[in-house]
C-alpha cells in the first residue's frame, strides 16, 4: 500500500480485518484514508467510499468494539477452564517436562518416560555424591546424552522452548539446576507460573510462587521426597571439585567452620612417602581472620562413622516406641496437642498480639508518635504473620508423620543399613547429615536430617505413655 501497489482491501467482515477496536478503527479511518486505500466488508456492507457519516463515527466503533469485546469474553473463558484443569492436576502445557511424556490414553496426564527418567535419577545422584551443576553438565554431555531439547526433537517432538538458543544445544549448568529445583518429579504438577498481561498482549510475567497451582500425587514420581530435599540443601553450597583430584571434597556442602559459619576446604600435606588429608576454614585460608579450626579427615570420618551409626540406632528404637504409642492415640488433632514446637509457636504469636494491643494503649497516652505505631504494629503482625506459617509447616511435617508413617521405605532401608555399616560412603553421609560444625577446641558439632521428626517422635510417645500411666493410677485409686 505504501508502495501505491495496493488500493483496495476487501474483507468478509470487520472481525476479520481485526478485533482491536482502537488499531483496527485507526487503520479503516486514518491510515487507508491516507494512502488512498478502499475499504470494503462484505457481510458487514461497509465500503469506505460510500459510507457515509452515521456509518462511519457510529456503526463502524461499535461493530469493532462489539468484535473486540467477543476476543475479551473468549480469552476470558479459555483462561478459566485453563484454571479449572490447573486446579484438577491435569497438564496444560504444550510439551511435557523431561522425564515424562504424556499419557496415550489422557493426553492430561503424565506418565514416566523411563530414558529421560533415568537420566534424571543419575542427576540427582551425582548432586548428592557432591558434583558440581557445571560438573554435572560436563558429565552428560562428554557421555553423549541428548539435552531435553535435542531428546525431544529426536523422539519427533516440534518442541521450541523458551530455554531454546540457536544450533544444536548441550547440557548446562542452568538445564541440570532446573531440574534438580523442579517438585514435578515428586509427582506433583506445579502449574500457573506465568501469565500473560492479557488477550492482547502475549508478553508473559512471572508470578509469585504463591499463585502457582500446586496438586500433590497427579502422576508417578521419579524421586523420593528424602533425595529431593537432601539436594535442595545442598543446592545452596558450594559444590566445585578439587584442581587437583578432579572430585569434589568427601565432605563437601555439610562441613563448616562453627565460628564463622564459611565452609571447611580440604587440604594435602606431604611428608616423605605419606599423604595426610586435613579440612580448615576457608575463611583463614583467604586471609580473611578466624583460626584454622584444622581436623584430619580420618579423624572427622571416624566421628561421624560413629554419630550416624548412634543416630541411626536411636532413631529405629525411638520409632518402634512410637508406633506402640500410636496404638493409645490414633488422631490426628491427638499428635498436635502433645506437640513442644507447635506449643512455642502459639506462644511466641500471642506474645506478638498482645504487643499489637499494648501498642494501642501507648498511642492513646502518647508514648509513642503515629509514626512509630504504625511502623511497630506492622513489623509485629508480620512477626505473627510469619509464626502462624511455621506453625502451619510443623503441622504438616506431622500430618505427613500420621498419614506417611515416619520413614518412607527407601528411608527405613537407609537407617537399617547404617547400623551394620562397616564404612561411611557419600550418599549415606548427604542423606542422613545435615550439617557438620567444627570448632577451634577440635569440638564437632553435627546436625542431622530428620531430628524434628526425632523430636515429635519422642514427644509424643513420652505424653501419651504419661497420660496412660496417669489414668492406671487414677483407676487403681478408684477401684
Amino acid at each position: 500500500m505504501e508502495a501505491g501497489r495496493v488500493n483496495c482491501v476487501i474483507v468478509k467482515d470487520l472481525s476479520r480485518f481485526g478485533r482491536d477496536y482502537i488499531e483496527a478503527g485507526r487503520y479503516i479511518q486514518k491510515t487507508f484514508p491516507a494512502l488512498g486505500v478502499r475499504f470494503i466488508a462484505l457481510t458487514d456492507h461497509f465500503d469506505s467510499i460510500s459510507a457515509d457519516t452515521g456509518e462511519r463515527s457510529i456503526l463502524l466503533p461499535v461493530k469493532n468494539f462489539i468484535n473486540d469485546s467477543y476476543c475479551r469474553d473468549i480469552s476470558t473463558k479459555v483462561k478459566s477452564q485453563f484454571e479449572i484443569k490447573r486446579k484438577n492436576g491435569e497438564c496444560v502445557a504444550a510439551f511435557p517436562v523431561y522425564g515424562y511424556k504424556k499419557s496415550d490414553k489422557d493426553k492430561s496426564r503424565l506418565v514416566i518416560d523411563e530414558y529421560a527418567a533415568e537420566n534424571v535419577r543419575r542427576i540427582f545422584a551425582w548432586r548428592i555424591e557432591g558434583m558440581a551443576l557445571s560438573a554435572i553438565a560436563e558429565k552428560l554431555n562428554s557421555l553423549g546424552i541428548l539435552s531435553p531439547r535435542e531428546y525431544k526433537k529426536s523422539i519427533g517432538i516440534p518442541y521450541n522452548g523458551g530455554f531454546s538458543g540457536t544450533g544444536r544445544s548441550s547440557w548446562s549448568s542452568v538445564a541440570i539446576k532446573r531440574i534438580l529445583t523442579n517438585e514435578i518429579y515428586l509427582g506433583h504438577m506445579i502449574q500457573g507460573k506465568t501469565e500473560t498481561v492479557n488477550y492482547k498482549v502475549k508478553k508473559c510475567t512471572i508470578k509469585p510462587k504463591e499463585e502457582w497451582i500446586k496438586v500433590e500425587d497427579t502422576h508417578e514420581a521419579i524421586i523420593s521426597a528424602d533425595d529431593f530435599a537432601v539436594v535442595q540443601h545442598l543446592m545452596k553450597v558450594d559444590g566445585r571439585k578439587s584442581p587437583k583430584s578432579g572430585k569434589p571434597s568427601f565432605f563437601m556442602g555439610v562441613l563448616f567452620c562453627g565460628d564463622c559459619g564459611e565452609q571447611m576446604i580440604r587440604r594435602l600435606s606431604y611428608y616423605k612417602d605419606t599423604t595426610k588429608a586435613y579440612y580448615i576454614c576457608s575463611t583463614k585460608n583467604r586471609g580473611d581472620g578466624c583460626s584454622r579450626h584444622s581436623i584430619e579427615e580420618h579423624v572427622l570420618k571416624e566421628i561421624v562413622f560413629q554419630s550416624i551409626r548412634t543416630f541411626a540406632n536411636s532413631f529405629l528404637k525411638e520409632k518402634e516406641l512410637f508406633n506402640r504409642a500410636m496404638q493409645y492415640e490414633t488422631n490426628f488433632d491427638g499428635i498436635l496437642r502433645y506437640d513442644k514446637e507447635i506449643g512455642r509457636l502459639k506462644k511466641e504469636q500471642e506474645k506478638y498480639y498482645s504487643l499489637c494491643s499494648g501498642l494501642h494503649e501507648d498511642l492513646r497516652e502518647g508514648v509513642i508518635t503515629k509514626k512509630e505505631f504504625e511502623r511497630l504494629h506492622d513489623s509485629f503482625l508480620q512477626k505473627g504473620k510469619e509464626l502462624e506459617a511455621a506453625m502451619q509447616k510443623q503441622e504438616q511435617l506431622i500430618k505427613n508423620i500420621f498419614k506417611k508413617g515416619v520413614l518412607s521405605a527407601g528411608r527405613l532401608k537407609t537407617f537399617q543399613d547404617c547400623v551394620e555399616l562397616k564404612e561411611i560412603d557419600r550418599r549415606t553421609l548427604s542423606s542422613l547429615v545435615k550439617r557438620i560444625n567444627v570448632y577451634e577446641d577440635k569440638r564437632v558439632e553435627i546436625e542431622f536430617h530428620f531430628m524434628d521428626t526425632f523430636a515429635i517422635m519422642a514427644d509424643f510417645r513420652q505424653k501419651i505413655l504419661a497420660d496412660a500411666k496417669e489414668k492406671t493410677q487414677k483407676t487403681g485409686r478408684g477401684a
